[in-house]
């Protein structure tokens, strides 16, 4: 592959690989185009027009630029947006490389080092039953928002794996039912019981056969006739349902979608479920992702230890 004086062909060949040929999410398309249209935006700007002038030293040079980036308000990027910059530079080098260009090796560019985060889910079942009780059951609204909650407590679901839900994926009676999540991976996620019952009810008390299970709830009339797809609700407005309802319920921490999915993992390795497991119920690639729950299976480790080990 020739590498032009601006790399921008090189760049559109490189996204459309990624929706072809690696069936990537078009959300991750559309992140990696901003963050590489960024780089070459700043690498321009700084007169290089040729990727073979990338080295390391000018890699140091937009490691430095990332950093210092402020918006409008004086914050600076997160490590992590940082580093999700350098990820996809690294991907788009990686296929250059492998189409025989000459440009910097990827491996020879290190990730940043990400902040530590600290984990935030419900930690206790009182905590769990308080927020999920919060919703007004005699509303229509509070009905979809108690479905809605029941099903990401029950099933780990990312927020927006559960925004794509639609009705032909689901299988009430079987309590299980097909995501396609992160990196395109399928998994098949379980419903309880009563997670089940609230999802049938919202379901019943709709008028419309809308292909979406969670909408949101016009004031004017909608279209019967429609397929529903803009009545979806985005992930933000989960997110504001989520957080409407944690501070509702008094709870000692801020919660969010995510933190559901973190509680739903906790619950399950406090109750004895193995990582293994929780790593196929969450769609994580990796174990490595999985054993951030070490708070949880740390403190088992140790009660084996005092249980079996010798007293010698």
């Amino acid at each position: 592959m020739s590498i032009s004086t601006l790399p921008q062909p090189a760049l559109i060949t490189f996204l459309e690989h990624l929706e072809v040929e690696r069936n990537v999410s078009p959300l991750t398309i559309r992140n990696y185009s901003h963050y590489l249209r960024r780089f070459l935006d700043w690498f321009n700007d700084e007169g290089h027009k040729d990727l073979k002038q990338l080295d390391q030293d000018v890699l140091r040079q937009y490691r430095v630029y990332l950093a210092r980036i402020e918006d409008p308000n004086g914050q600076t990027l997160a490590k992590s947006t940082q580093s999700y910059h350098i990820i996809a530079l690294r991907s788009f080098l990686k296929y250059l490389v492998k189409n025989d260009a000459p440009v910097l090796h990827p491996e020879k560019i290190d990730l940043p080092k990400a902040d530590a985060k600290h984990m935030k889910y419900l930690n206790g079942q009182d905590h769990v039953e308080k927020f999920l009780a919060q919703p007004d059951l005699s509303s229509k609204t509070g009905l979809r928002d108690k479905a809605m909650l029941e099903v990401l407590f029950s099933t780990g679901l990312r927020v927006s794996e559960l925004v794509s839900l639609s009705r032909d994926q689901l299988n009430i009676e079987s309590r299980e039912f097909g995501v396609i999540g992160k990196g395109r991976r399928p998994r098949v996620v379980f419903l309880s019981d009563r997670a089940a019952t609230w999802l049938t009810q919202w379901l019943n008390s709709r008028e419309d056969n809308w292909r979406p299970v969670f909408i949101r709830l016009a004031k004017s009339k909608p279209d019967l006739l429609a397929d529903g797809e803009e009545m979806r609700l985005t992930t933000r407005s989960v997110q504001r349902v989520v957080d409407k309802y944690a501070r509702q319920a008094r709870l000692p921490i801020k919660i969010s979608p995510h933190g559901l999915r973190h509680t739903f993992a906790t619950d399950l390795l406090s109750n004895g479920a193995g990582l293994r497991d929780v790593q196929e119920m969450l769609g994580h690639k990796n174990i490595a992702t999985t054993q951030i729950y070490t708070h949880v299976t740390q403190p088992k480790l140790k009660k084996t230890h005092g249980e079996f080990h010798s007293k010698l």
